[in-house]
């Protein structure tokens, strides 16, 4: 009997998908789902001849082509433990367990270590894009033994999108790098995202645009320097036709947006590093806020706020949105790339800034021709410590940080919520500031819990006895 390649654990939209672009690519691949009905409608729905149904775990192994791989593409958390638990007595030393979903890089780590006292090889694989991604090349980003990369490599870059014919995929680094960047990923998505409403806000109620005008505006930033999956698909959405009532879809859409836990996560994980991702925080946020509509509708009755202003020029309100957009834009990879290159020194990962913007540019949900930019300068200098001090992204900042800063002042102005904008601009200020205040702040502590200073003038740690002055 041919043995088969790798194992897919999990038939459902994501591990379907990423099994057929497997089988695709020539790959013998043994499909499994704890239920038996989802393998089933997955064989009739798709039929593949490199693709055959497996109805037990051992059997599935068996299977399998040694040193055997085994891909989970289930629900993060408990049932990732479960399924390696009822693993591990089928693999042999060697064998290779490859988690393809959203989970917690430390939860990568804990899993790391435990296998690999038992010899079985342990990897996190960050994926993005999505059904469409997965099925025909998602960006892959994969974390584990640098060794053992080389037995999984053929498969993940053969299936993995291309860009410049380069597959988006690259060995990441060691135990949970590839979810931790993975995480990342998802956070800068959700500023994306968040920005890109603030921007529809702004242009419906500031400057009056229909979605049928927003439709031809992003259509066009979408052949600029804004291009990228989410404006493009944004344009697309103010297009689309209801299908139960009349007008536009998006009309008829609830103002709440759900989240999975990886932007609060990279949230969180930032507050641990010391690092300042404030606008991934905010966006996070905002969803939070956008769940709450039962006290948002008791607030809009009780609390008053200002009308929107009307833009006089609406052509020219709408290029200040996407100066201001890009400009935010930047600061919000900034803050993302920040992140992954203090975790990079935290963990000793030795992460590669550039090869990670590189495997962004196709596949995954933020890939954009931005991408290209970033990748660009981390060529430059690949100690980059942040973004905005790369020359190409400074002279953009310089250019057109103004439009930010208006825009962000009507929506203050007009009473719409902005908080991502918002964010970028404070970020934008503190980042080059020569006095942020905190000098004042670490004297409030020094006075109140005697947390001592450090002075100006001359070396060492000091503290004062404040009562004798207040």
């Amino acid at each position: 009997m041919e043995l088969f390649d790798i194992g897919m654990v999990g038939l459902s939209v994501m591990g379907r998908s990423l099994a057929l672009n497997m089988a695709d690519h020539g790959f013998r691949v043994a499909g499994y789902n704890r239920s038996r009905a989802v393998t089933d409608a997955v064989m009739r729905e798709h039929p593949h001849k490199n693709l055959a149904p497996f109805y037990e775990l051992q059997e599935l192994v068996q299977a399998l082509r040694r040193p055997r791989k085994v891909m989970l593409m289930i629900q993060a958390g408990a049932a990732v433990d479960a399924v390696i638990d009822q693993l591990v007595p089928l693999l042999e030393p060697g064998d290779m367990i490859l988690d393809g979903g959203n989970s917690f890089f430390e939860d990568t780590r804990r899993r790391r270590d435990g296998l690999e006292a038992q010899g079985i090889v342990y990897f996190g694989v960050g994926i993005s894009g999505g059904e469409e991604g997965a099925r025909n090349g998602p960006s892959i980003m994969p974390g584990g033994d640098a060794a053992a990369y080389e037995t999984v490599r053929p498969i993940f870059e053969a299936i993995a999108a291309q860009a410049g014919g380069a597959p988006c995929c690259t060995y990441i680094g060691p135990d949970g790098a590839g979810h931790y960047v993975k995480m990342v990923h998802n956070g800068i998505e959700y500023a994306d995202m968040q920005l890109i409403a603030e921007s529809y806000l702004l242009l419906k109620h500031v400057g009056g645009f229909s979605n049928a005008a927003l439709a031809d505006l992003f259509a066009k930033w979408n052949e600029g320097e804004l291009k990228s999956y989410l404006i493009g698909i944004t344009a697309g959405i103010f297009r689309e036709k209801d299908d139960l009532a009349t007008g536009e879809l998006l009309d008829h859409i609830v103002d709440s947006a759900a989240q999975k836990g990886t932007g609060r996560w990279a949230s969180i994980e930032s507050l641990k590093q010391g690092v300042d991702i404030s606008m991934i925080t905010a966006a996070a946020g905002a969803r939070v806020l956008s769940n709450q509509l039962a006290r948002r509708a008791k607030a809009a009755e009780l609390l008053t706020g200002p009308a929107p202003k009307t833009a006089g020029d609406r052509a020219a309100f709408a290029e200040q949105v996407r100066e201001g957009l890009y400009a935010a834009k930047i600061a919000a990879y900034a803050q993302g790339f920040d992140l992954m290159r203090d975790a990079s020194a935290v963990y000793s990962w030795s992460l590669d800034l550039g090869a990670i913007a590189r495997i962004f540019r196709a596949g995954c949900i933020i890939q954009a021709d931005f991408l290209n930019d970033i990748t660009a300068a981390y060529e430059r200098d690949p100690a980059l410590q942040n973004l905005m001090l790369d020359e190409f992204f400074r002279a953009r900042i310089q250019k057109n940080q103004n439009s930010l800063r208006e825009i962000a002042a009507t929506g203050i102005l007009s009473g719409l919520p902005l908080p991502a904008m918002t964010s970028a601009v404070s970020y934008l200020d503190a980042f080059r500031a020569a006095h942020v205040g905190a000098n004042l702040i670490q004297a409030q502590r020094d006075c109140f819990g005697a947390h001592t200073y450090l002075r100006t003038d001359r070396e060492g740690t000091f503290h004062h006895e404040w009562g004798k002055t207040i």
